[in-house]
């Protein structure tokens, strides 16, 4: 049995997995931290291999960009593969003035523009979306031994890469000060397009999720890595990735 957007068959899926939105990544991730890896899907070229981390089954597997696209890898990753523990290892843009090019943030919580919960919960509650507190603190458990350095805090996931509102969007506020700047006074770190997806997919079936990330671009100074890096780089985030994701 497989999922319309996997071509695995049930077993071949380990239930652990690391989740890049780039499919390269997921590639240079199976070639090299894996041993055995073998690819299991390839459909719409969103690759998702397993092999093997220090005797471990592991899986990683790409899942585009966007909450909507997110959710459909995931949630048939989930109910149809019996994925128990679901690592989102990928690239944010820094908001916050500590945060420097290729620095580590794990997400404790996600904020969000996306109507997902809006539509999850009717309007009825504004539900808070947490990363699983066993991850969590086991990655910044292995940061310290790794010898990583790490900020932990609060992210954003928005629905729009490209936006026209930045610059209007505080006018609601006290004047002069924008949402952005605003979100950055209330300790936002980043900004990402998935992790909002994945806390709320992961509380409802009750399994394990959380993100990390590497900082590829600062949105208030301008600064980028360069698409190379962003495909085949980040080797930090993965290394904690894979230790965290094989304890028990």
């Amino acid at each position: 049995m497989s999922s319309p957007h996997n071509s695995a068959e049930v077993g071949d899926i380990a239930d652990k997995i690391l989740l890049p939105g780039d499919p390269l990544r997921a590639k240079y991730i199976a070639e090299n931290f894996l041993t055995d890896a073998k690819k299991y899907t390839e459909i719409r070229n969103i690759f998702g291999y397993t092999g093997k981390y220090k005797g471990v089954d592991v899986s990683v597997q790409a899942t585009g960009m966007g909450i909507p696209s997110f959710s459909i890898y995931v949630s048939e990753l989930i109910h149809v593969y019996g994925v128990k523990k679901l690592i989102r290892v990928g690239t944010c843009g820094g908001m916050h003035g500590s945060l420097n090019l290729r620095d580590v943030v794990i997400a404790q919580g996600a904020s969000t523009d996306s109507k997902i919960i809006y539509q999850t919960f009717g309007g009825a509650i504004d539900f808070s979306l947490l990363a699983d507190f066993d991850l969590l603190i086991k990655a910044v458990d292995n940061a310290k031994k790794l010898n990583i350095p790490v900020k932990v805090g609060n992210i954003l996931s928005t629905d729009l890469f490209y936006n026209d509102y930045s610059d209007t969007r505080g006018t609601f506020s006290t004047g002069a000060e924008t949402l952005d700047q605003k979100m950055i006074r209330h300790g936002i770190l980043a900004v990402e397009m998935e992790t909002a997806a994945l806390y709320l997919l992961a509380a409802a079936a009750q399994v394990q999720g959380l993100a990390i990330f590497t900082v590829s671009n600062h949105l208030v100074r301008g600064e980028e890595t360069t698409a190379e890096e962003r495909e085949t780089d980040f080797n930090e985030m993965i290394k904690l990735a894979l230790e965290t994701i094989i304890q028990d």
